[in-house]
């Protein structure tokens, strides 16, 4: 895959882009990352904002550096052009799995009061928010998606059947844990963890997902199609709450 990212402030993807996961799926030849600086691509002086017409407070993004900076951009095809936006589709693991089978990404991070709505309207494919508050720029929010992106690509994760169970993949939070030591200061790892039987593993895993999601994320099980094992299995867990 080959990202790139049009950015007022490239400097601040190089600690994230050469660390942990990023830096192995780059070596592993798996993802190219490449920022781009909006600024290069402003035909004036290099000034990306202007004042908004009509008046208003804050700074708007010029429609010129942002679209000279997408098409200076070499592809194959015509790549998903992403906004970073608070106004956009809510992120979601989905989208992250959705996004993971394109060829070439292209992340726009603004800044200031907003973007010039031609950049919307004739530029973009898609407007993406992490969360329903506002950031100073896209940036962070750009971070968080890309690296959910980049550990979904084949041969990134050492384990392959890491990003399978992830919390959300399957519609439901993930399962507990547990490492070494088997008794930690008299708290000890469920009996089941340590008994050998993979079955009786699995069936217990799937329970503590449900038992999670339902405690937690109630909201999740009503959009998912429960098998009925499944159902019983909520049944009783809403049982042992009364």
């Amino acid at each position: 895959m080959n990202i790139n990212v049009l950015s007022l402030f490239p400097p601040m993807f190089e600690g994230v882009f050469q660390q942990s996961i990023m830096k192995k799926a780059q070596e592993k030849n798996a993802v190219t990352l490449n920022v781009v600086d909006i600024r290069e691509f402003a035909n004036n002086k290099r000034q990306v904002d202007d004042y908004p017409f009509g008046g208003g407070a804050g700074m708007v993004l010029k429609p010129e550096p942002i679209f000279n900076a997408v098409e200076s951009l070499t592809t194959a095809k015509k790549p998903r052009v992403i906004l970073m936006c608070p106004q956009g589709e809510r992120f979601t693991q989905q989208k992250a799995e959705e996004l993971a089978g394109e060829e070439e990404l292209v992340f726009i991070c603004g800044h200031y009061e907003g973007y010039d709505e031609r950049i919307r309207e004739h530029l973009v494919t898609d407007e993406i928010s992490i969360g329903d508050f506002v950031l100073t720029g896209g940036e962070l929010a750009a971070m968080t998606i890309i690296d959910s992106v980049v550990r979904l690509l084949p041969g990134v994760l050492g384990n392959a059947d890491s990003p399978v169970r992830d919390s959300f993949s399957t519609g439901l939070l993930e399962h507990p844990q547990y490492t070494r030591p088997a008794d930690f200061r008299g708290w000890k790892v469920p009996a089941v963890l340590t008994s050998g039987n993979h079955a009786k593993v699995d069936q217990w895993r799937e329970a503590q997902m449900l038992k999670r999601t339902l405690e937690r994320r109630p909201d999740l099980i009503e959009q998912i199609e429960l098998t009925a094992e499944q159902k019983k299995i909520i049944d009783e867990l809403k049982k042992q709450k009364r």
